[in-house]
C-alpha cells in the first residue's frame, strides 16, 4: 500500500520517490498544498472505490496516516 500511495506523491508532486518514507510529512516534507492532497485524495477515491470523509482528510499529516487508513478501509471490503 505504501508503495502505491508514494507512486502517486511521486508523480503528483514531481519528486524523486525514493525521497518519501512513511514518516515524510506531506505538507511540510514534500512540499505539498490543499490542492496537491485533494488531487492525491481523489486518485486514492477512484482506485479503491471509496470516499474519504473530510474527518479522515484532518488527520492526515503524514504519509503513514494515508497508508493505515487505506488498509483499514480495505480491510473492511
Amino acid at each position: 500500500m505504501f508503495e502505491k500511495v508514494q507512486a502517486i506523491l511521486a508523480r503528483q508532486l514531481r519528486i524523486d520517490a525514493d525521497k518519501i518514507t512513511p514518516q515524510s510529512d506531506i505538507k511540510r516534507d514534500l512540499g505539498a498544498d490543499s490542492v496537491d492532497i485533494l488531487q492525491l485524495l481523489m486518485k486514492v477515491e477512484d482506485m479503491y472505490g471509496i470516499v474519504i470523509p473530510d474527518e479522515a482528510l484532518a488527520k492526515f499529516g503524514t504519509v503513514q496516516d494515508v497508508v493505515s487508513y487505506l488498509e483499514k478501509q480495505e480491510a473492511k471490503l
